[in-house]
Protein backbone atom coordinates (compact mmCIF):
# COMPACT_ATOMS: atom_id res chain seq x y z
CA UNK A 1 0.00 0.00 0.00
CA UNK A 2 2.86 2.48 0.80
CA UNK A 3 4.45 1.96 -3.13
CA UNK A 4 0.92 2.84 -4.27
CA UNK A 5 0.43 5.86 -1.90
CA UNK A 6 4.20 6.60 -2.94
CA UNK A 7 3.26 6.49 -6.78
CA UNK A 8 -0.43 7.88 -6.40
CA UNK A 9 1.96 10.99 -4.68
CA UNK A 10 4.55 10.98 -7.29
CA UNK A 11 1.54 10.80 -10.38
CA UNK A 12 -0.41 14.03 -8.63
CA UNK A 13 3.04 16.15 -8.16
CA UNK A 14 3.09 15.35 -11.92
CA UNK A 15 -0.39 16.57 -12.85
CA UNK A 16 0.55 19.77 -11.02
CA UNK A 17 3.20 20.45 -13.10
CA UNK A 18 1.43 19.68 -16.17
CA UNK A 19 1.58 22.74 -18.85
CA UNK A 20 0.56 20.37 -21.75
CA UNK A 21 -1.96 23.20 -22.86
CA UNK A 22 -0.93 26.43 -20.96
CA UNK A 23 -0.84 28.21 -24.00
CA UNK A 24 -4.74 27.51 -24.21
CA UNK A 25 -5.66 28.32 -20.77
CA UNK A 26 -6.61 32.17 -20.50
CA UNK A 27 -5.67 31.94 -16.74
CA UNK A 28 -2.74 29.90 -17.19
CA UNK A 29 -2.91 26.07 -15.68
CA UNK A 30 -3.96 25.21 -12.31
CA UNK A 31 -4.72 21.62 -12.40
CA UNK A 32 -7.82 20.22 -9.45
CA UNK A 33 -8.25 16.98 -8.56
CA UNK A 34 -9.01 15.11 -5.78
CA UNK A 35 -7.72 11.03 -5.89
CA UNK A 36 -6.83 8.74 -2.90
CA UNK A 37 -5.66 5.13 -3.43
CA UNK A 38 -8.74 3.75 -1.18
CA UNK A 39 -11.53 5.73 -3.36
CA UNK A 40 -14.72 3.75 -3.53
CA UNK A 41 -16.49 6.28 -5.41
CA UNK A 42 -14.97 8.10 -8.70
CA UNK A 43 -16.64 11.16 -10.06
CA UNK A 44 -15.57 12.40 -13.42
CA UNK A 45 -16.75 15.48 -14.12
CA UNK A 46 -16.33 18.26 -17.03
CA UNK A 47 -13.57 21.06 -16.17
CA UNK A 48 -13.19 23.58 -12.88
CA UNK A 49 -15.34 26.52 -13.85
CA UNK A 50 -13.86 30.10 -12.40
CA UNK A 51 -14.63 29.77 -9.14
CA UNK A 52 -12.90 26.61 -8.53
CA UNK A 53 -9.99 27.74 -10.71
CA UNK A 54 -9.49 30.98 -7.91
CA UNK A 55 -9.47 28.18 -5.28
CA UNK A 56 -7.91 25.25 -6.33
CA UNK A 57 -11.08 23.55 -4.95
CA UNK A 58 -13.05 20.95 -7.35
CA UNK A 59 -16.56 21.35 -7.43
CA UNK A 60 -16.72 24.37 -5.03
CA UNK A 61 -19.16 26.20 -6.46
CA UNK A 62 -22.94 26.14 -7.19
CA UNK A 63 -22.89 23.33 -9.44
CA UNK A 64 -20.65 21.15 -6.47
CA UNK A 65 -23.28 22.46 -4.24
CA UNK A 66 -26.08 20.67 -6.82
CA UNK A 67 -24.12 17.98 -7.76
CA UNK A 68 -23.85 17.00 -3.61
CA UNK A 69 -27.51 17.35 -3.62
CA UNK A 70 -27.96 14.93 -6.29
CA UNK A 71 -25.54 12.38 -4.53
CA UNK A 72 -27.21 13.27 -1.14
CA UNK A 73 -23.80 13.61 0.77
CA UNK A 74 -22.35 16.65 2.65
CA UNK A 75 -19.16 18.69 2.06
CA UNK A 76 -17.31 16.78 4.93
CA UNK A 77 -17.65 13.23 2.65
CA UNK A 78 -17.49 15.03 -0.86
CA UNK A 79 -14.18 16.03 -0.11
CA UNK A 80 -13.11 13.20 2.04
CA UNK A 81 -10.37 11.69 -1.00
CA UNK A 82 -9.67 8.96 1.18
CA UNK A 83 -13.39 7.48 -0.09
CA UNK A 84 -14.27 9.69 -3.72
CA UNK A 85 -11.86 10.49 -6.27
CA UNK A 86 -12.74 13.82 -8.33
CA UNK A 87 -11.33 13.51 -11.87
CA UNK A 88 -12.19 15.74 -14.84
CA UNK A 89 -12.28 15.31 -18.43
CA UNK A 90 -10.17 18.62 -18.55
CA UNK A 91 -7.64 19.75 -15.51
CA UNK A 92 -7.86 23.27 -15.63
CA UNK A 93 -10.54 26.50 -16.08
CA UNK A 94 -11.08 26.30 -19.92
CA UNK A 95 -12.27 29.45 -20.25
CA UNK A 96 -15.61 31.22 -21.81
CA UNK A 97 -16.76 30.46 -24.79
CA UNK A 98 -18.57 32.69 -27.33
CA UNK A 99 -22.37 31.66 -25.84
CA UNK A 100 -21.04 33.42 -22.50
CA UNK A 101 -20.92 29.37 -21.02
CA UNK A 102 -17.35 28.13 -20.06
CA UNK A 103 -15.42 25.95 -23.25
CA UNK A 104 -15.28 22.69 -23.46
CA UNK A 105 -12.50 20.91 -21.58
CA UNK A 106 -9.26 20.57 -22.90
CA UNK A 107 -8.97 17.88 -25.16
CA UNK A 108 -5.33 16.53 -23.98
CA UNK A 109 -5.96 15.94 -20.40
CA UNK A 110 -8.49 12.76 -20.55
CA UNK A 111 -6.07 10.54 -23.06
CA UNK A 112 -2.76 11.72 -20.95
CA UNK A 113 -3.61 11.44 -17.94
CA UNK A 114 -7.17 9.38 -17.15
CA UNK A 115 -5.49 5.98 -17.62
CA UNK A 116 -2.30 6.70 -15.35
CA UNK A 117 -4.36 8.39 -12.31
CA UNK A 118 -7.21 5.97 -13.09
CA UNK A 119 -4.28 2.63 -12.42
CA UNK A 120 -3.96 3.92 -8.70
CA UNK A 121 -7.89 3.76 -7.60
CA UNK A 122 -7.88 -0.14 -7.46
CA UNK A 123 -11.15 -0.10 -4.98
CA UNK A 124 -13.75 2.16 -7.16
CA UNK A 125 -16.84 0.95 -6.84
CA UNK A 126 -18.92 2.97 -8.62
CA UNK A 127 -18.37 5.58 -11.38
CA UNK A 128 -20.55 8.52 -11.57
CA UNK A 129 -20.63 10.23 -14.93
CA UNK A 130 -20.82 14.25 -15.29
CA UNK A 131 -21.95 15.57 -18.29
CA UNK A 132 -21.82 14.68 -22.20
CA UNK A 133 -17.98 14.79 -22.66
CA UNK A 134 -17.61 11.88 -19.57
CA UNK A 135 -20.63 10.27 -21.01
CA UNK A 136 -18.85 9.82 -24.62
CA UNK A 137 -15.34 8.60 -23.30
CA UNK A 138 -16.74 6.11 -20.45
CA UNK A 139 -19.55 4.79 -22.36
CA UNK A 140 -18.25 4.86 -25.69
CA UNK A 141 -21.27 7.06 -26.93
CA UNK A 142 -20.17 9.19 -29.74
CA UNK A 143 -23.16 11.60 -30.47
CA UNK A 144 -25.65 9.15 -31.20
CA UNK A 145 -27.22 9.37 -27.53
CA UNK A 146 -28.51 12.64 -26.21
CA UNK A 147 -27.69 13.89 -22.43
CA UNK A 148 -31.33 13.00 -21.37
CA UNK A 149 -31.71 9.71 -23.21
CA UNK A 150 -28.57 8.74 -21.93
CA UNK A 151 -29.32 9.66 -18.04
CA UNK A 152 -32.88 8.24 -18.91
CA UNK A 153 -31.28 4.81 -19.54
CA UNK A 154 -28.91 4.71 -17.00
CA UNK A 155 -29.52 1.40 -15.30
CA UNK A 156 -28.56 0.38 -18.89
CA UNK A 157 -24.47 1.18 -17.72
CA UNK A 158 -25.07 -0.20 -14.14
CA UNK A 159 -23.49 -0.98 -11.75
CA UNK A 160 -19.93 0.13 -13.27
CA UNK A 161 -20.71 3.72 -14.75
CA UNK A 162 -23.69 6.27 -13.18
CA UNK A 163 -24.53 9.14 -16.26
CA UNK A 164 -26.09 11.83 -14.95
CA UNK A 165 -26.62 15.83 -16.87
CA UNK A 166 -23.92 18.61 -16.09
CA UNK A 167 -25.44 19.97 -12.75
CA UNK A 168 -24.84 23.88 -13.78
CA UNK A 169 -28.00 26.39 -13.64
CA UNK A 170 -28.75 24.96 -16.84
CA UNK A 171 -30.01 21.56 -15.01
CA UNK A 172 -32.94 24.02 -12.94
CA UNK A 173 -34.61 24.14 -16.95
CA UNK A 174 -33.40 20.98 -17.99
CA UNK A 175 -35.11 19.02 -14.54
CA UNK A 176 -38.49 21.20 -15.24
CA UNK A 177 -39.09 19.75 -18.42
CA UNK A 178 -37.64 16.10 -17.15
CA UNK A 179 -39.28 15.36 -13.66
CA UNK A 180 -38.58 11.72 -14.07
CA UNK A 181 -34.77 12.81 -12.94
CA UNK A 182 -36.08 13.60 -9.42
CA UNK A 183 -38.99 11.77 -8.73
CA UNK A 184 -36.95 8.19 -10.61
CA UNK A 185 -33.17 8.74 -11.04
CA UNK A 186 -31.65 10.43 -7.81
CA UNK A 187 -33.33 8.06 -5.60
CA UNK A 188 -31.52 5.53 -7.36
CA UNK A 189 -28.32 7.37 -7.74
CA UNK A 190 -28.22 8.07 -3.60
CA UNK A 191 -28.76 4.17 -3.19
CA UNK A 192 -25.80 3.31 -5.25
CA UNK A 193 -23.84 5.85 -4.26
CA UNK A 194 -24.37 4.48 -0.46
CA UNK A 195 -23.71 0.89 -1.56
CA UNK A 196 -20.04 2.13 -3.21
CA UNK A 197 -19.34 3.82 -0.18
CA UNK A 198 -20.47 1.32 2.67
Amino acid sequence: MQKNSASLAKALRDVSACRICAAELPLGPRPVVQLGSGARLLIVGQAPGRKVHLTGVPWNDASGDRLREWLGLDCDMFFDAAKIALLPMGFCYPGVGKSGGDNPPRPECAPHWHERLLRHLPDVQLTVLVGQYAHRRYLGLRGASSVTVTVRDFSMYAPQFFPLPHPSWRSTIWMRKNPWFEAEVIPELRNAVKLALR
